[in-house]
C-alpha cells in the first residue's frame, strides 16, 4: 500500500524516486522540506502556509510550482501537477490505488 509519508508537497510520489534510496532521503513530509539537496522552498511555502500540499493552496498552481514542474532539466512536465489535482478530487489513497 503506498504510503502518504512519500507524498511531496509539490505533488511528487516520492516512494518512485530513483534518489530517495540513493541519499536515505526520508521524503519531503518527513523531512520538513529539508532534503539531500537543500531546503525545497515549496515546501517551505506549505509548511508556512499550513497546507500538507501545493493542491490546497487558493494560488495553486502558482509561479514557483509551474517553474518546478516545468523545469527543462528536473521538471517532470506537470505531472506534478496533475498529482496535485488527483489528490485534491478523490483523495491521496484512491489515487495511489491506481498506481
Amino acid at each position: 500500500m503506498a504510503s502518504q509519508d512519500f507524498a511531496a508537497r509539490c505533488g511528487i510520489y516520492c516512494a518512485e524516486c530513483e534518489y530517495r534510496a540513493q541519499t536515505s532521503c526520508p521524503g519531503c513530509v518527513q523531512a520538513g522540506g529539508k532534503l539531500f539537496w537543500g531546503t525545497c522552498v515549496i515546501a517551505t511555502c506549505c509548511i508556512g502556509k499550513g497546507h500538507h500540499h501545493c493542491g490546497q493552496c487558493a494560488e495553486f498552481p502558482c509561479d514557483t510550482l509551474n517553474s518546478f514542474a516545468y523545469d527543462k532539466e528536473h521538471g517532470d512536465d506537470g505531472q506534478r501537477i496533475g498529482n496535485l489535482e488527483a489528490w485534491n478530487a478523490e483523495g491521496f489513497e484512491s489515487w495511489a490505488a491506481k498506481r
